[in-house]
């Protein structure tokens, strides 16, 4: 069968016997895109990029370009593979987990505001090292984020569902919860995780503990964390956010204790690279009818019966 693959890289690499089409060729907006079999959505544009997959009615793999597939799920049909980026972003969203780690608590986000004002505030904040340090969710991100801990004097404990790669169980995590230092959250978003940092374990972290979430902003309550934010017991280092984005009049954006980035976790130079890296090799794996990478939902075609 003949492949049409839509990426938003024009010089993208494709084997023979697949078109390569792309914003300058066939416009998301105003293209005829029944011909796509392959689609790549825009990276960072959510749900307005995949809202594209209902006008494509050959689309046979949907190739989302980060690790998170859970806005996708509703597009899905039969006859459709969906595939995730895993890999992409280990490595920037582990960089920014430990760097809001670090700014959080050698004060940056203090420091910065005393540069805008002009102002010499010495102050003295918390070191990283000596810290205890949970990751809830130990996947390749997860992992990612421990190596790159590795290099300080902490100690570092990872969890998962499973209990594998040195991990332990996350039935256990509440056990450990209340000797963490800093907590980094690196968990997918499902119906068991939503709200998995509720009221009652923002409790249970100890007085001063940092709480940082690199992974979607539903995992915490929000209206929760805002409560405890208030009574300045923790702080908290968010780049996801729900809502997200995190409406200007939110009271997120005031509240003592809270650093904020836009949800860029995944989004730096070491983006594209991989990400070309992995949609070329899947390409070769659709071109010669192997088994593609990072399978992580599929509906078979309908069967028609005459009776």
């Amino acid at each position: 069968m003949k492949h049409s693959v839509w990426t938003q890289w024009d010089d993208i690499a494709v084997p023979p016997g697949i078109d390569r089409l792309t914003p300058s060729n066939t416009p998301l907006e105003s293209a005829d895109l029944s011909q796509v079999t392959f689609y790549v959505p825009p990276y960072m544009e959510g749900r307005r990029a995949l809202k594209y997959v209902r006008s494509m009615p050959n689309l046979q793999v949907l190739q989302m370009p980060n690790a998170g597939y859970e806005d996708a799920l509703e597009f899905m049909r039969p006859g459709l593979t969906l595939c995730n980026g895993r890999g992409i972003h280990n490595d920037s969203t582990a960089e920014l987990a430990v760097g809001m780690v670090i700014a959080s608590l050698r004060g940056f986000p203090s420091f910065v505001l005393s540069q805008s004002r002009r102002e010499w505030n010495h102050d003295r904040f918390r070191s990283i090292s000596d810290r205890k340090i949970g990751i809830l969710g130990f996947g390749a991100i997860g992992r990612t984020i421990a190596r790159n801990l590795s290099g300080f004097d902490v100690e570092v404990i990872g969890f998962s569902h499973s209990g594998s790669e040195g991990s332990i169980e996350v039935s256990h995590f509440n056990e450990y919860l209340p000797t963490f230092d800093v907590v980094i959250l690196i968990l997918p978003l499902t119906v068991e995780t939503r709200h998995f940092f509720d009221a009652r374990r923002l409790a249970l972290l100890k007085d001063g503990a940092l709480l940082v979430n690199v992974a979607r902003g539903a995992i915490v309550d929000t209206d929760a964390l805002l409560a405890e934010l208030r009574t300045g017991r923790i702080t908290a280092a968010l780049d996801v956010t729900d809502p997200e984005p995190l409406p200007r009049d939110h009271p997120l954006w005031q509240e003592k204790g809270v650093f904020i980035t836009p949800h860029v976790g995944g989004n730096s130079s070491a983006f594209e690279p991989r990400a070309r890296k992995l949609i070329e090799s899947q390409l070769v794996r659709l071109a010669f009818g192997e088994v593609l990478e990072n399978i992580v939902a599929q509906v078979k075609e309908r069967v028609e019966h005459e009776g």
